[in-house]
């Protein structure tokens, strides 16, 4: 029904009212592709309230940044590697009349010439940074919440094959300005394709269109980079919300959360608006970040010669893994039936890399083997209360940050004024033996945290304060914890070994599947045989209790202060405080709420 614009209306004094505009935009999308109902669900849809919850949000919004610079950059980049003169008027000076291929001149004279072009380059740089950065770190606050479970597994993926089209956008991008630290990268790819088995020389003859480097591979890379990857990324980044959006967000614990419900705040208005904020805030800070500091500066470093190799030059942070895998690698190769198998390079390059990235993907599979839980969940886990999980994630991530650091090592010995080949075999040390001791040390505190998390929901927060009880004895009084503090702590599950049926029935059959729960067994008994189970229902009834102690006229709530209830003493009034506590109970223990 429309109302016309003479008709008065019964409008409360200050209530918005669309425009005829507005409303017949509005009425047109429903009625044409049902916008209305799209519109209505996403805007009831709830969101929790969690600063980590931004992370996704950080790499969403620094990719829309990426999108906007690059757009600009590709009106004035030309991907050709023909050779040309750079202009003999065109800044700097120094490369007036310098012979380079087009890619690298055309990049220079964007940063000199082009108004706002160097600006449009670091941004475009530094928003690439802080995209994997914000990816790596969402992923990992998924991985050690356990966000990945059932029904999110799928989604895991999606966001793991994000990362890794972000590591070959990163790649592909800084490779095209045809400088000589993007040809080293180049260098190092020709390198570990030739070492692959068998397939290698034509992987690379494939890549580079030849012989190393060609002059095919900056228009191939060009396409890749402003066309193949940042659409399978649209692609995944749609895919990924709308899964969001299905499985509802996931909530950290606290008081009134459970896998049924979410408690936040509706999307429209507050959840938009705050998106929309946060949008600003990140274009402001890399905007900020461009303009002031810079970064990747190519003319410093001159046009890619294949003869030279710089000394001191480190591919972006992401990719400086692969970097310190290829340094820390002794120079092993092995001949088998008259072939070279480059050890070297095929360790470093592809198995180490296969194997980081192998198990990011397929761990949320393993888990869900090892406890056999096929229900949803949508409440997150702490990560004490997963030592194995987090530990693992600890031991991960420190290997991860030995290559890196490893990637830098000509620079610590040139800064610290150390020996690099001593750097070096730290490193080689330190990539076995650390992830193993973190591990170990990982898991120890977490049970350590849980045995702590156990005391202080049955006792209550230590307050220092003692108090002389009519007895003699000394006791120290506990502040009682509040129901969301005693929520957290008692509200996770108990996560134990799963059994499995013996290896042959009683006819002294073999039974069929048993290799299979053996396995599965033994995976299990890994990730919970050492464990400290959770505060039970029963054991805060008892800790609980509450009740006055009368002795020589004199009433225990005055000793109690509000936060301890003491169960009963000895009648004694004196005598030895650890006999008599011993004799008596519990002293101190946790004063419930009762308003339940």
């Amino acid at each position: 029904m429309s109302i016309s614009a003479s008709t008065p209306t019964a409008q409360p004094s200050g209530e918005y009212q669309p425009s005829k505009a507005m409303r017949g935009t509005a009425d047109l999308l429903d009625s044409r592709v049902g916008v209305g109902k799209a519109v209505r669900f996403i805007s009831r849809k709830i969101f929790p309230e969690h600063w980590s919850f931004l992370l996704g949000e950080i790499a969403l919004w620094s990719f829309v940044v990426l999108i906007l610079t690059g757009l600009f950059m590709t009106m004035f980049f030309e991907p050709s590697m023909t050779h040309t003169t750079y202009p003999e008027d065109a800044l700097p000076v120094s490369h007036q009349g310098m012979e380079m291929s087009a890619a690298y001149a055309s990049t220079v004279y964007m940063s000199f010439e082009v108004k706002g072009g160097l600006l449009m380059r670091q941004m475009h740089h530094w928003a690439a940074l802080i995209f994997m950065a914000a990816i790596v770190t969402h992923m990992m606050r998924i991985f050690f919440t356990g966000a990945f479970r059932k029904p999110r597994e799928i989604n895991w993926l999606v966001g793991f094959t994000m990362l890794i089209l972000g590591l070959l956008a990163g790649f592909s991008g800084y490779s095209l300005p045809d400088d000589v630290l993007s040809g080293n990268g180049l260098r190092i790819a020709d390198g570990v394709a030739k070492a692959i088995p068998i397939i290698g020389s034509y992987a690379s003859y494939g890549l580079f269109g030849g012989e190393f480097p060609g002059t095919d591979i900056v228009p191939r890379l060009f396409t890749v980079h402003i066309l193949l990857i940042p659409g399978l990324i649209i692609a995944l980044v749609t895919v990924h919300l709308i899964l969001m959006v299905v499985h509802k967000h996931t909530q950290y614990p606290g008081v009134g959360r459970t896998d049924n419900n979410v408690v936040g705040y509706p999307a429209f208005p507050v959840y938009v608006a705050k998106m929309a904020g946060y949008f600003f805030i990140v274009f402001g800070f890399i905007a900020l970040m461009g303009a002031l500091i810079a970064i990747n500066n190519v003319w410093n470093y001159g046009p890619y010669d294949p003869s030279p190799v710089s000394a001191g030059a480190q591919p972006d942070w992401y990719m400086l893994f692969l970097e310190g895998g290829l340094r820390l690698m002794p120079g092993w190769e092995v001949v088998i039936g008259g072939y070279t198998l480059s050890l070297n390079i095929l360790i470093p390059g592809v198995v180490i890399p296969g194997l980081l990235f192998t198990f990011m993907a397929i761990y949320p599979f393993l888990e869900a083997a090892a406890t056999k839980d096929v229900r949803e969940h949508h409440v997150l886990d702490r990560p004490r209360n997963v030592p194995v999980r987090t530990a693992l994630g600890v031991a991960w991530l420190s290997a991860f940050v030995i290559l890196v650091l490893a990637g830098s090592n000509d620079l610590m010995a040139t800064h610290f004024h150390l020996s690099i080949n001593d750097i070096t075999w730290a490193f080689r040390i330190l990539f076995f033996v650390l992830p193993v001791v973190l591990f170990v040390v990982t898991k120890r505190i977490c049970l350590g945290l849980q045995r702590r998390d156990r005391e202080l929901a049955l006792h209550g927060h230590e307050t220092g304060r003692v108090v002389q009880m009519p007895n003699g004895a000394f006791m120290e009084v506990h502040k009682p914890l509040t129901d969301h503090e005693r929520w957290i702590l008692v509200a996770h599950e108990a996560k134990r070994p799963i059994e499995i049926e013996p290896a042959t029935d009683r006819n002294g059959v073999a039974r069929p599947g048993y290799r299979a729960d053996s396995f599965r067994h033994k995976l299990s008994r890994f990730f919970y045989e050492d464990r400290i189970e959770p505060v039970t229902p029963a054991e805060l009834a008892a800790a609980g209790h509450h009740g006055e102690l009368e002795e020589t006229g004199h009433h225990a709530e005055g000793i109690r202060g509000g936060a301890v209830a003491l169960d009963h003493f000895p009648s004694t009034t004196h005598g030895s405080g650890d006999a008599e506590s011993a004799a008596g109970g519990s002293v101190a223990t946790l004063a419930r709420s009762e308003r339940r």
